[in-house]
């Protein structure tokens, strides 16, 4: 049997548990605090400086300093995408002070296969112990068995402060008892060490379903165990997919929370909620709808409607979303945590 039937039918034995866990409820509890746009950034380590368009960023707060980790464009002849690294005070952010231009350099550029196509997009970043790690979707070709074939990789690279350089890692496969299979694959976040391996979210693409998924990540050959695999939760019936936003951030030994999306049948538009979880990724609570475009800055873009990923950062009490906004610009929005908890539904 192959691994995507082998997931199809993990899938199918799971189905009743993975919907009706939500509802189609938006209760928007963040605050704007800014937007910053790709004309208040400057690259340093290119000779074009200034991107046509930077979105959907991760971020890590060290101590007192928040770097960002924005997509950039450069032309949209192919949606060729880079990921850059900026940083400023978490002071400066939060009250709008930083001055501009923002200087801003590249980290990732498109220069495999496996990221040919639309680039490199959309990073999430996290510490495991020390080490940074950066999940990118490398789009969109890779080869297999002698073909060349296409789709969405789900990309690895390391690094480390102040963020100078990244080295790549590969892409994740999924392997069974007779094959190593290349999934068409994004939106994922690591939650924890374990001996050797990682607790790993991931959305995957199983027979045209899109879901949220957990596994085991063997960290030296970027493999999951087919047998890891679980579903975590699917597309309402209102929803045309689902996947997760952002990094993981830790609340106590063993729960995190993490933000998620889905998009909406009505309009496409994507609208974001929040979701505990267990150090292996096992679902503990989740919200309805809490952070939703509105408005002309936030509606109106290349790909309209949106407020997607990637970044996720508790400060003071303060969960603080640093997202992209309809694919032309990054919002930064804000709430208490405490606020976040009381709408989460016990699973």
């Amino acid at each position: 049997m192959s691994v995507e039937e082998i997931l199809y039918r993990t899938y199918l034995e799971n189905e009743s548990s993975l919907q009706g866990l939500r509802e189609k409820r938006l209760t928007d509890i963040f605050e704007r605090v800014c937007y910053i746009k790709a004309s208040d950034l400057r690259v340093v380590n290119y000779l074009r400086e200034v991107p046509l368009t930077a979105f959907n960023p991760g971020a890590v707060l060290i101590g007192d300093t928040i770097y960002i980790f924005p997509r950039l464009i450069f032309d949209y002849y192919t949606y060729n995408s880079s990921i850059g690294v900026f940083s400023l005070s978490m002071e400066e952010l939060l009250n709008r002070g930083f001055n501009k231009p923002i200087e801003t350099r590249i980290l990732i550029y498109p220069d495999k296969l496996w990221e040919f196509g639309h680039g490199c997009e959309d990073a999430r970043v996290g510490a495991i112990e020390d080490e940074y790690y950066i999940l990118y979707t490398g789009s969109k070709h890779y080869h297999e068995n002698g073909k060349l074939k296409k789709l969405s990789v789900q990309a690895f690279a390391r690094t480390e402060p102040p963020f100078r350089e990244a080295l790549k890692l590969g892409y994740l496969r999924i392997r069974g008892k007779d094959e190593l299979w290349t999934p068409d694959c994004k939106d994922s976040a690591i939650l924890k060490k374990k001996d050797n391996s990682l607790s790993f979210l991931l959305r995957l693409k199983v027979k045209n379903l899109l879901v949220c998924w957990r596994g085991e990540l063997k960290a030296d050959d970027l493999v999951i165990p087919v047998d890891s695999l679980k579903p975590v939760f699917a597309p309402e019936e209102w929803e045309i997919k689902v996947g997760w936003s952002t990094n993981a951030v830790k609340l106590s030994e063993d729960r995190y929370i993490i933000g998620w999306h889905g998009v909406l049948r009505e309009d496409l538009s994507y609208v974001n909620g929040i979701a505990l979880l267990d150090g292996n990724g096992k679902l503990l609570g989740i919200s309805d709808y809490l952070l939703a475009p509105k408005g002309l800055n936030e509606f109106y873009g290349d790909r309209n409607g949106v407020i997607f990923g990637d970044g996720l950062i508790l400060r003071d009490g303060n969960l603080i979303w640093i997202g992209g906004v309809s694919d032309y610009c990054m919002g930064v929005f804000i709430t208490p945590l405490e606020r976040v908890m009381a709408h989460l539904r016990e699973i």
